[in-house]
C-alpha cells in the first residue's frame, strides 16, 4: 500500500491550498482517513479525519477552516484548507486504517490507530 501526498506549498496568510493523497494497494478494502501535520520543533498532532461513511471531524484549531473529503472512484483524500495561518505551517500527512464492517462509522482521532502512512507534504503560510 502506498499513499502519495501533494498539493503543498508556499501561501500567504489568508490563503487557500487543497491537499491531494492518492492511495494505491488497497483496492477492493473500505479504510477511514485522516490528516496529520508536524510543525518545526513540535510533535505530530491531528488535523481531520474521516470515516468509510463520510462521517468528519476536524480539530478546534482548523474547524471551519479545513475540510476533508475523499473521491472514492479515484482512491484519493483531500484536505482542502482556506484562511490559512503562520501557524498552519508545517509537513503534512496523510493516513489511512484498513476498517472491518463494524467499523464503518468510526473516526479515529488517534495516529496509533493508522496502518499506513504518506510522505507528507509542505505547507509554508507567510505572514
Amino acid at each position: 500500500v502506498q499513499l502519495q501526498a501533494s498539493g503543498g506549498g508556499l501561501v500567504q496568510a489568508g490563503g487557500s491550498l487543497r491537499l491531494s493523497c492518492v492511495i494505491s494497494g488497497l483496492e477492493g478494502e473500505s479504510y477511514a482517513a485522516g490528516w496529520f501535520r508536524q510543525a518545526p520543533g513540535r510533535e505530530r498532532e491531528g488535523v481531520s479525519y474521516m470515516s468509510v461513511t463520510g462521517s468528519t471531524y476536524s480539530e478546534d484549531a482548523v474547524a471551519g477552516r479545513f475540510t476533508i473529503s475523499r473521491d472514492n472512484a479515484k482512491r484519493t483524500v483531500y484536505l482542502e484548507m482556506n484562511s490559512l495561518k503562520p501557524e498552519d505551517t508545517a509537513i503534512y500527512y496523510c493516513a489511512i486504517k484498513r476498517i472491518a464492517d463494524g467499523l464503518i462509522g468510526r473516526i479515529f482521532k488517534y495516529e496509533s490507530y493508522y496502518d499506513f502512512w504518506g510522505r507528507g507534504t509542505q505547507v509554508t503560510v507567510s505572514s
